[in-house]
């Protein structure tokens, strides 16, 4: 039984639809035509319904107990708006995937974020389609979709969306996301889709009309916690594992960001999360490609990401928030909000060898002692960023590091990230310094929502450090204003940045392809999995990683002045494989020789990064 609508060519259309304490069902048909026809319940409460002459394109209500006309809770299109009849939609139609797509490793992605409405001036699927090939050349291997459920208006970031089964009209639709896939996997390039299983947006949100799927206990920060333990839950968790499924099978999306998993409040005995990705990696098989889930979580705890067998949830990986804020904190100097625990090179070097620089540590943030350890996870468990939407978009003035930093910690961020350990992630525009804001913008139609909407904006940002006050998210002004401009990126340093990008993505494929041999000897402290080793003298840390062909090391100058380096290299020889000072990236100069002996001391100009290959 599927939940929905589903059209077949031979025998029409099924329609499924739960709801165990209404008295009465009925299918409204609004176009063509009208009419009214009753649907039958099962002993699990699904009401259904065939019509053997329906044709794709048929739109259609639930009424329910004969009074209230509600659109289908797992519609796949709204074309007339979240209040709007449900759409009959021939998913038949779709292309099956490439059967010469072959997906990467996760370990081995370099992922890229980004808005479809944002994106491209058209602010489509198709038009964000037609920038594959320059994702493709500057080294992308997985594109990020922010998310794409059907929302209230044309304008938002996604994460109102109150049907989780419809790609947005204003993005091309289900047809849409299946061509965007299908050029993606054309070009090796995999697709992540960002969905929200927490909550669902405050205004077409009609859940609760057809039965208990919102929590009668729970509430998250965007309102009622979804249902996923208390009585009647079974079938509110078959409803959204169903939609893992759709994604991963129907449109052969190869992972899902699963936004703040922690306000999925789940006190079962099998976790919702566990769950999911267990039906992931029988997806895996089924289809004989790798699927994944990337969990986004607050809470530094490594059980999201180890596996069932050993008592955790099973994520493939989780987002790394820590070395985004020690790093930003580092550079720009802030220590309000969740950056009171960051600020120096310590809680760099704790992240790059721990990835949780909180782990098990009080934080002044929380005021408890928060997070576990992650030490015997591997490195690709962890999704890294100098910057997403929410660390840009969550600030008054939506801006981004471009703005905020110098040239030179720019392209030393850019480093850290794309060289260091963990899964790198970009931000749409970050490549070559974008310096447009991402704003926060919504297009809701009820004016009482829209007040709240900006009175909890200015409430946010209350005690800003700056004083600025956010804009006007229900603007449209605020929306054109978050759109990249990659046509405008023409000054020296942004091409340079580009370049350097180009390069540095280039670099981490190369390195990943090399063979790692025997972790390093004992005497430095050990990273995650004893696949690396992280060593700090101040504001230089060594992020050093042993394999076939040698010792490969990464210099890090966090400091505002040129320093020098002092580690134990046992008496090696390397060759500079990069230096993000030269003057090939519209830097100072590169301080050092290309060929590094043992006795010459190394020069790491201020805010740099310095790429060693051992001779």
């Amino acid at each position: 039984m599927t939940t929905g609508s589903t059209y077949r060519r031979r025998t029409g259309a099924s329609f499924c639809v739960w709801a165990p304490l209404k008295q009465s069902v009925e299918l409204k048909i609004v176009s063509p035509g009208e009419m009214i026809l009753p649907m039958e319940m099962d002993s699990s409460g699904y009401w259904t319904a065939t019509i053997a002459e329906a044709e794709p394109g048929l739109e259609y209500f639930y009424r329910l107990d004969g009074t209230t006309d509600r659109p289908d809770p797992a519609s796949r299109l709204q074309q007339r708006g979240v209040h709007g009849p449900s759409t009959l939609v021939d998913l038949s139609l779709f292309e099956p995937d490439d059967p010469r797509y072959t997906p990467l490793p996760f370990a081995d992605h370099v992922i890229y974020e980004l808005h479809v409405g944002a994106f491209t001036v058209e602010g489509t699927l198709q038009a964000a389609a037609g920038r594959l090939d320059y994702l493709a050349e500057l080294g992308v291997t997985a594109v990020e979709l922010m998310p794409l459920a059907h929302f209230p208006g044309n304008r938002n970031w996604g994460y109102d969306g109150v049907y989780p089964y419809a790609v947005h009209t204003a993005y091309g639709g289900p047809a849409g996301l299946a061509g965007f896939v299908a050029e993606a996997h054309r070009r090796g390039i995999a697709v992540i889709l960002d969905v929200v299983y927490n909550h669902l947006g405050p205004e077409g949100n009609y859940l609760s009309d057809f039965g208990p799927y919102l929590s009668a206990h729970y509430e998250t920060p965007w309102g009622r916690a979804l249902n996923f333990d208390g009585p009647y839950s079974d079938e509110v968790r078959r409803f959204f594992l169903e939609n893992v499924r759709q994604w991963l099978e129907l449109f052969h999306i190869d992972g899902l960001r699963l936004d703040a998993v922690h306000a999925m409040i789940d006190t079962s005995a099998t976790p919702i999360l566990a769950e999911m990705s267990e039906l992931t990696e029988r997806i895996s098989l089924h289809t004989g490609k790798n699927r994944f889930l990337i969990a986004e979580s607050l809470m530094n705890d490594s059980r999201v990401i180890r596996s069932r067998t050993d008592g955790g949830l099973g994520m493939t990986a989780e987002w790394l928030d820590d070395l985004h804020h020690a790093l930003h904190a580092r550079v720009t100097g802030e220590r309000s909000g969740y950056y009171a625990d960051f600020g120096d090179s310590e809680m760099v070097e704790a992240s790059l060898s721990q990835a949780y620089a909180l782990s098990r540590r009080y934080s002044r943030y929380w005021r408890r002692t928060f997070g576990n350890s992650a030490l015997d996870c591997a490195p690709e468990q962890f999704v890294s960023y100098i910057q997403n939407h929410d660390q840009i978009g969550n600030r008054a003035d939506g801006a981004r590091i471009a703005a905020l930093v110098p040239f030179e910690a720019q392209k030393m961020l850019a480093a850290v990230i794309l060289l260091g350990p963990f899964v790198p992630m970009l931000f749409m525009g970050e490549e070559y310094g974008e310096t447009a804001p991402f704003e926060y913008f919504v297009s809701h139609s009820d004016p009482d929502l829209v007040a709240a909407v900006r009175e909890g904006r200015l409430a946010m940002f209350g005690d800003s450090r700056d004083g600025r006050t956010p804009a006007d998210p229900q603007a449209p002004s605020t929306y054109a204003a978050s759109r990249i401009r990659p046509e405008e990126a023409e000054s020296p340093q942004q091409k340079a940045l580009l370049k350097l990008y180009r390069r540095l993505i280039s670099l981490r494929s190369d390195l990943r392809s090399r063979d790692r041999d025997d972790p390093i000897p004992p005497g430095s402290r050990l990273g995650l999995h004893s696949a690396y080793s992280v060593e700090r003298n101040d504001d230089i840390i060594a992020v050093s990683t042993r394999t076939r062909d040698g010792l490969i090391i990464i210099l890090i100058n966090l400091g505002e002045h040129d320093e020098t380096a002092e580690f134990a290299s046992g008496h090696l020889s390397f060759h500079c494989m990069l230096d993000t000072a030269a003057v090939d990236w519209a830097g100072p100069g590169q301080a050092n020789p290309p060929y590094i002996s043992e006795e010459t001391a190394i020069r790491v100009r201020a805010q740099s990064v310095i790429l060693l290959s051992q001779e």
